[in-house]
């Protein structure tokens, strides 16, 4: 069994060394990305991860306990963890088992296959010096930092490279850990806040503590995070629309007072969000705003904070129209990932568009709850002059690929044309809330966000998403008027995109239904004149 186990590690790594030739990918994107043979005959049930953590040292010693569920009868399972961490030894019923490295893809001999549908476990202990992050939370890791009072400063952040990065897991989308608990150790002098709710504080004869914390919901691997630093805490509780939701604060104690006032967006955003999306996903595991040494994150229930006390994106209105200064971006956007990377996640990180392009649209929404429709359309409209249009949104599939950067604003710009195209307000509510519900506590794909959004708005979105999503042009609305006779047609667009867009003719409205081929239309006058209706993301070109 043995020499069969590594035959069929060795057949998989020149498949997966041919494939990342071809498509100028290495081995280890294709390992990291991809559902291997390795990964998919065992599903996540319970992860209890319990680390130490040495701040002086910038150093992690600990264990993962693993439980699955056999789905196929096999005997060599996929555990990631990225260098310089090391595993140390894996156990399983008292067994050490064999671990063969591939780079960060490990894989370990069991003594025996599996039977299908039984229960198993194993225990995973590392240690080493996690990477440091350069630039949280872009390029991940550990932020070791300090405070103003020189007190230990640290918290992690992961997305894109992994959780594998600081702890070892099955690091891949497609399976989310069904419940968790998450038990970390530090100096006394210091706390740590993780995910979901506190269950237990231990003190120890050596000056640490450590802190236990429960997740009772399924939880993507990337939004587990550990924060460590000289904390104070305030709560509120909100009545929302699954009862009573605990919101805790926990900040760095010079920060208490800015922080009360600050923090005042979350209830608002909790507010607006639940109108747009549906009951927060988490309530049995409250909502969290950790301050954090960078910007901020979507760690589930644990969002981080590092806006500095201000409104807008550190103080500034990425918008360029004054309304992105009516509220904490950082509290605004991470906390609108609760709903779309969290509650619904993606598959495969090609189609990260489903977490960012939604939630940066929620920021739109949120103004639309609290300003209206005005101000939203003016914000979402105020952030296209950040798109670079050079690369399609949606990237290359199981090699741990993201698309475009262009997945945050020109995301954005695509659903609120999709509005626009749905034109019934309540019924593009719906379809939002919908989504959540739908796909409640799952993960997705982009096919199955597409089908859901064409069947209940009632258009047919298809080629939109071909247009926005897997091309990197912007449809072109070329039109003459010569006389009383208008003529236009589509340019720089997908085959069969043929999007109504509504326009203004000699101050009424009418929509307009372009293809590729010249239509025309008779107009009540000569030399008329034409306005484009600005919340459709295009570009114009009057012949």
């Amino acid at each position: 069994m043995k020499n069969k186990a590594l035959l069929s590690i060795a057949f998989l790594l020149f498949t997966i060394s041919i494939f990342a030739q071809e498509n100028n990918f290495t081995k280890q994107d294709t390992l990291r990305g991809s559902i291997t043979p390795e990964r998919i005959w065992w599903d996540l049930k319970y992860y209890h991860l319990d680390i130490q953590v040495f701040p002086e040292e910038k150093f992690i010693k600990g264990k993962n306990l693993v439980k699955y569920t056999v789905l196929k009868s096999d005997s060599v399972l996929q555990i990631d963890l990225q260098a310089p961490l090391k595993i140390t030894s894996v156990i399983q019923n008292n067994d050490t088992l064999e671990v063969i490295s591939e780079g960060n893809a490990h894989f370990i001999q069991l003594k025996a296959e599996q039977v299908l549908d039984s229960v198993n476990s194993l225990t995973v202990y590392y240690e080493g010096i996690p990477q440091e992050a350069k630039r949280a939370p872009w390029d991940g890791g550990f932020s070791w930092k300090k405070d103003d009072n020189d007190n230990h400063f640290i918290a992690t952040s992961c997305q894109g490279l992994g959780a594998s990065v600081w702890w070892p897991n099955k690091d891949h989308m497609y399976d989310e850990v069904e419940s968790m608990d998450i038990s970390v150790r530090v100096p006394s002098n210091l706390m740590n806040i993780s995910n979901g709710k506190l269950k237990e504080i231990v003190k120890h004869n050596d000056s640490t503590t450590t802190y236990h914390w429960a997740v009772k919901n399924p939880i993507n691997n990337y939004g587990v995070n550990v924060n460590i630093g000289d904390y104070t805490h305030f709560s509120e509780k909100y009545n929302g629309e699954a009862g009573v939701l605990d919101m805790d604060y926990y900040v760095l104690k010079d920060n208490l007072e800015k922080a009360k006032k600050q923090f005042k967006d979350a209830p608002k955003m909790m507010k607006a969000f639940e109108h747009w999306f549906g009951k927060y996903p988490f309530y049995e595991d409250g909502f969290k705003l950790v301050e954090v040494p960078y910007l901020g994150m979507e760690h589930q229930s644990s969002v981080t904070y590092g806006n500095k006390y201000a409104n807008g994106y550190l103080g500034r209105d990425l918008s360029g129209t004054g309304w992105g200064l009516k509220f904490d971006f950082i509290i605004i956007h991470e906390s609108g990932h609760e709903w779309f990377a969290n509650n619904i996640t993606y598959k495969d990180m090609a189609d990260m568009w489903i977490h960012e392009s939604f939630t940066n649209y929620s920021e739109s929404l949120f103004l639309d709850y609290y300003y209206g429709k005005k101000a939203a359309s003016e914000y979402v409209i105020g952030l296209r002059k950040s798109i670079g249009n050079k690369s399609p949104i949606i990237g290359k599939y199981n090699v741990n690929n993201s698309g475009s950067g262009d997945m945050y604003n020109k995301g954005g710009n695509m659903l609120h044309t999709i509005r626009q195209l749905v034109n019934d307000d309540e019924k593009w509510r719906q379809v939002l809330r919908g989504l959540n519900k739908e796909f409640y506590h799952k993960t997705v794909t982009t096919k199955e966000i597409e089908e859901y959004m064409s069947e209940k708005s009632g258009v047919d979105l298809s080629k939109i998403f071909d247009q926005y999503l897997r091309d990197y042009r912007i449809p072109e609305f070329a039109y003459a008027i010569r006389g009383n006779k208008l003529e236009y047609k589509w340019n720089n667009a997908v085959e069969g995109f043929n999007m109504p867009i509504k326009v203004t003719i000699n101050g009424k409205e009418k929509i307009l239904k372009p293809s590729f081929f010249w239509k025309s239309e008779t107009l009540s006058k000569e030399n008329s004149s034409l306005k484009i209706d600005v919340n459709y993301y295009i570009t114009s070109k009057k012949l």
